[in-house]
């Protein structure tokens, strides 16, 4: 008896379509390409409930004649490609003819479509990849594409699907980024009635741009643009000053197609390296144009991933490109004041007692611990300010100073006697007592260097701090204390980190943020945790979205670590700030007591080295 079975031409559509059509998006980005390939200048793309009921995209291209309409649907029915000889030279977006036919094989579809001068249009009615209805009617010259019911008779499909705004949220990212493709093209996207966005189709990259990633990231990017031989490339990078917490907004162009490229990533990342900070990551829209036989597109059925016939003179070109553009930026440009940030319907009422709604960055002019300022500007006059206990442990509670106890300016005491106080012996608050030890300075502004008997000890004081606040957040479990901002902060995000800090409020709320829409990408942040400074809330949220977002881990009590640690990471102080005295006592305390022995990321905090180390190194003996 023969195992080996010959599927239906039904069953072949279904496994062709699971290549193709994962969700409502890749019907939208499959629709849009097609309408790019007719030639249209307008497009208009409709959905409801998240694309899973209803897509319609409405075209003013070429349209279709009534014998093309009848086989579109078909398998393999293409009109961008006639031989084997097309496949070296593909210049469409389109060309397999297996997204129609994927497409309306798990859905309700209807087209209408008419050619420019012809009398009349034509309809097509679809169920399941089968022709219902086919007749002439009456439409607007130019192509419309229905697409009702998306896995209705497929519900193995359909239960993947996740919430209607999650998925809406994934088609108008699909959409953004096929509209950024061809800024020469208008297209506008409707969700359930409102308009998302619009492009004009001016044919300028800035304006797809705008509606895209909004006016202050938009504004802030840097020109690039290279030409070398047949390659050229165009388009914008953020300054590394605007790093981000993850690759959400890296979109790359291969002869306008939209495309996921590990290899241009790393061509890009390369180019910053050593101006980014460890951990960002920048954005970009960058439209590589190269000769349509030097890239091979045909290796998925999706498209989004290509081959380059010669990866190291791309992979040099983009790198190079980059470098200039990031070379060229002005190095002067003026420090951003800080705008008064309006309330929505509720309007925020900050709380009378100053004492209690003072921001971190407040905090870190007035507070005299763990402020890396202090060293790098003037004194000021004294008046009333707060004294915190940083002490390990301790919940950060604001005292007012009493009159008799007026702290001095870091600044006005003398060198002189900070060294004698940091050499005085101090005794351990920890899990025991240990030897005197004395502080002989700082390494790159990085290391602390300790004496302590015949060691020489090093300390990493940020990996060191780090785990001091881990552990207090860690400790108060659901109790982490929040403060209030005196002026909220906005945060714009990827619809797709937007859709994860709805879903994750209460997580957030508990972690001690205070986080409200504020739009359909934004975010008002009126609190964060005690311990992190307010400059460090949008990279926070962005690290914290690529947490939830990438699945790592499934256990919530492990969620919640990795968001700690994020936390504070970016409360604590940072190698190559300039660090008191007091502040570097207090870690080099909690260390040598052993407190602290691990960063919350596994790394040693501390390093020895023995006089015995010291005399081998100089040959003083053998």
């Amino acid at each position: 008896m023969s195992v080996i079975n010959l599927l239906t031409p039904h069953v072949a559509d279904l496994i062709a379509a699971g290549e193709v059509v994962e969700r409502p998006a890749s019907v939208i980005k499959e629709l849009l390409e097609n309408a790019f390939d007719a030639g249209a200048s307008q497009i208009i793309c409709e959905i409801r409930n998240g694309g899973t009921t209803y897509i319609r995209v409405t075209d003013n291209g070429c349209g279709m004649a009534p014998e093309d309409a009848g086989i579109a649907f078909l398998r393999h029915a293409t009109s961008k490609l006639a031989d084997e000889d097309g496949l070296a030279c593909i210049s469409t977006m389109g060309f397999r003819g297996e997204a129609l036919a994927a497409i309306s094989s798990v859905s309700r579809m209807e087209l209408l479509t008419r050619q420019p001068g012809a009398p009349a249009g034509t309809r097509v009615l679809l169920e399941a990849g089968d022709i219902q209805e086919m007749e002439e009617c009456g439409c607007p010259e130019g192509t419309t594409m229905i697409c009702r019911d998306l896995f209705y008779h497929t519900p193995a499909r359909l239960k993947f699907l996740k919430s209607d705004r999650s998925e809406a949220s994934a088609c108008i990212a699909a959409a953004l980024r096929c509209a950024l493709g061809r800024p020469d093209v208008s297209v506008r996207l409707i969700r359930d009635g409102s308009e998302e966005f619009f492009t004009p189709g001016d044919g300028k990259i800035s304006s797809a741009l705008y509606a895209l990633l909004g006016r202050e990231e938009s504004a802030s990017m840097l020109r690039c643009t290279s030409s070398s031989g047949s390659m050229k490339l165009d388009g914008f990078i953020s300054s590394p000053a605007e790093g981000r917490g993850n690759r959400a907004h890296q979109f790359f162009f291969v002869n306008s197609r939209t495309i996921h490229s590990a290899f241009l990533q790393s061509a890009l990342e390369q180019a910053y390296k050593n101006t980014l900070l460890v951990g960002r990551y920048p954005s970009c829209a960058l439209f590589l144009t190269l000769p349509v036989n030097s890239v091979d597109v045909n290796v998925h059925p999706a498209k989004t991933e290509i081959r380059f016939g010669n990866e190291k003179a791309v992979f040099d070109f983009v790198y190079q490109a980059v470098k200039l553009a990031l070379a060229s930026e002005d190095r002067l440009a003026a420090v951003p004041k800080e705008e008064h940030v309006p309330a929505p319907a509720a309007a925020f009422q900050p709380k009378k007692d100053f004492y209690q709604t003072m921001s971190a960055a407040e905090y870190q002019r007035q507070s005299r611990d763990f402020s890396a300022a202090a060293l790098h500007s003037p004194a000021p006059a004294y008046t009333p300010q707060l004294r915190m206990d940083l002490s390990p442990g301790s919940t950060r509670e604001a005292v007012r100073p009493s009159p008799q106890s007026v702290p001095e300016s870091p600044v006005s005491v003398p060198a002189a006697q900070i060294v004698r106080e940091a050499e005085k012996p101090v005794q351990s608050a920890g899990k025991g007592a240990f030897p005197d030890h004395k502080i002989l300075g700082e390494a790159f502004r990085t290391f602390i260097i300790v004496e302590q008997n015949d060691t020489i000890i090093l300390i990493d004081k940020h990996a060191a701090h780090e785990r001091m606040i881990f552990d207090r957040l860690k400790a108060a479990g659901r109790e982490i204390p929040s403060q209030m901002l005196l002026v909220p902060s906005i945060v714009r995000l990827s619809l797709e980190d937007a859709e994860v800090i709805l879903q994750n409020g209460a997580l957030l709320t508990d972690l001690g943020f205070e986080i409200e829409p504020y739009g359909e990408m934004e975010f008002i942040v009126r609190g964060v945790p005690a311990e992190m400074n307010v400059s460090d809330v949008p990279a926070a949220i962005e690290e914290i979205c690529e947490t939830l977002r990438s699945g790592k881990t499934v256990d919530p009590a492990e969620v919640q670590d990795e968001i700690l640690h994020t936390v504070a990471c970016k409360a604590a102080i940072k190698a190559g700030w300039d660090t008191q005295r007091p502040e570097l006592e207090k870690i080099v305390v909690a260390v040598l007591s052993g407190e602290i022995r691990y960063c919350p990321h596994g790394r040693p905090v501390s390093a020895l080295v023995t006089h015995k180390d010291l005399d081998r190194l100089f040959k003083r003996i053998v």
